[in-house]
C-alpha cells in the first residue's frame, strides 16, 4: 500500500484491476477545496495511456514489477524462446509480449518485465536500437527525388520491412529505432 505523497515516475500501482505505470504527476493545491493528484497512467498491457486525478492522501495499492534480463535464443512455431541470462531457465513467450518481435534476431539481448509477485511476464522490451543488415533493396537512382528526404524500401535480415534513404545498398548495415520502425544511421 501507498499513498498519493509516495507518487513517483515508473511506480506501478494497480487501478481498476489493472496494472499501470505513473507516466506523470502532480500535486496540486487548489486555493479553494481540497489538494489532490493529476496524473497520466500507462496501462502494462495494452500500452494505453489515460488521465485520473486522485484525491490527496488516498490509498492505492501498488504492484512489484522486475525487469530481467534475457536471450532470443530462436523461433518455435509462433512463439518466441528466450533464455534467463543469469540462471540459464527457458521460457516461450508469444509475439504479442514483445514490443518489436519483427527486428528481433537471434542472440540479442531483451529485458523481460515480469510481475513478482505472480511471476508472470507482463511484456519483453528490445533495446532502444538495433543493427540489421540490409537484405534487399531497390538500386537508388540519382536525381529521381522530388525533395531531400526521399525514401525507398528495404528488407533487413529479420524480414522486416524499413524504409531507408536512397543511398542505403543490399549488404549495408543500418541502426534502426526498434520504438517506431525508423531508419537511423548507416553504420560501418
Amino acid at each position: 500500500m501507498a499513498t498519493t505523497a509516495d507518487f513517483r515516475n515508473g511506480l506501478c500501482i494497480i487501478f481498476k484491476d489493472d496494472l499501470y505505470t505513473i507516466v506523470q504527476f502532480q500535486h496540486v493545491k487548489p486555493g479553494k477545496g481540497p489538494a489532490f493528484v493529476r496524473t497520466k497512467l500507462r496501462n502494462v498491457k495494452t500500452g494505453r495511456v489515460i488521465e485520473n486525478t486522485f484525491n490527496s492522501g488516498i490509498k492505492v495499492d501498488t504492484a512489484r514489477i522486475e525487469r530481467r534480463p534475457y536471450q532470443f535464443l530462436y523461433k518455435d512455431g509462433e512463439d518466441y524462446v528466450l533464455m534467463h541470462s543469469e540462471t540459464y531457465e527457458q521460457m516461450n513467450i508469444s509475439p504479442e509480449l514483445i514490443n518489436a518481435p519483427q527486428f528481433l534476431k537471434e542472440g540479442d539481448s531483451v529485458e523481460m518485465v515480469v510481475h513478482a509477485d505472480t511471476e508472470t511476464p507482463l511484456y519483453v522490451e528490445l533495446l532502444p536500437t538495433t543493427v540489421l543488415e540490409v537484405t534487399y533493396t531497390e538500386p537508388g537512382l540519382r536525381g529521381d527525388t522530388a525533395s531531400s528526404t526521399a525514401l525507398k524500401s528495404a528488407e533487413v535480415e529479420t524480414g522486416a520491412k524499413v524504409m531507408v534513404p536512397l543511398f542505403i545498398e543490399t549488404g549495408e548495415k543500418i541502426r534502426i529505432n526498434t520504438v517506431d520502425g525508423s531508419y537511423m544511421e548507416r553504420v560501418r
